[in-house]
């Protein structure tokens, strides 16, 4: 079954635009909050740290030798292993950096809202291959039922977010959301 593709993607994304309407905003922002992974501490890089500290004390030795007459071949192959120590330490550390989860605080998450500003144009201007993105990272599944000739979108959210929203309505419906309660978003829309 092949459906255009205005036809699914411009009421789906006039429903994600209705989440940032300034009715719903405070509780749009508050559930993008919710739904961040749980922040745990992150591993700590104190042992390498502490080697990065030792190899600079053992530098400044190792000029000190110099300084004071070694044999320069011998020091510089010293200096050459300190070196190598340090620079394993401080990849280790930036290893660490980049796989420490950040929670945005609900402020950094109302600034990047702010920022994008009109969300229906930003949608409906955006390139294919980033709002196929933006569909994926939301789980979206659209299910053609052609005994209603209805379109069914799901989008999957974290399970600990509690309430939801389903939307129904027409294909030109701009009507605000409905509540309901369950694990998934389900939007139908109807020819």
């Amino acid at each position: 079954m092949y459906l255009r593709e205005d036809a699914l993607t411009d009421p789906l994304d006039t429903w994600l635009a209705s989440a940032f309407a300034p009715q719903r905003l405070e509780h749009t922002i508050a559930a993008m909050a919710d739904a961040q992974p749980v922040a745990h501490p992150p591993p700590t890089g104190i042992p390498a740290q502490s080697i990065i500290t030792e190899c600079d004390a053992k530098l400044e030795r190792h000029r000190a030798a110099l300084d004071a007459g070694a044999d320069p071949t011998v020091v510089t192959a010293w200096i050459t292993r300190t070196q190598a120590d340090r620079a394993r330490a401080e990849a280790e550390l930036h290893a660490l950096a980049s796989i420490t989860p950040h929670r945005l605080a609900r402020a950094e998450i109302t600034a990047l809202v702010t920022a994008l500003g009109d969300i229906a144009a930003v949608l409906r201007d955006a390139d294919p291959a980033d709002k196929a993105k933006v569909y994926r990272q939301l789980g979206l599944r659209l299910n053609y039922q052609p005994e209603t000739q209805t379109v069914r979108a799901e989008v999957e959210l974290s399970a600990h977010r509690g309430e939801m929203v389903c939307v129904r309505g027409g294909i030109d419906t701009t009507t605000p959301p409905s509540r309901c309660v369950g694990d998934d978003i389900t939007i139908e829309f109807r020819w």
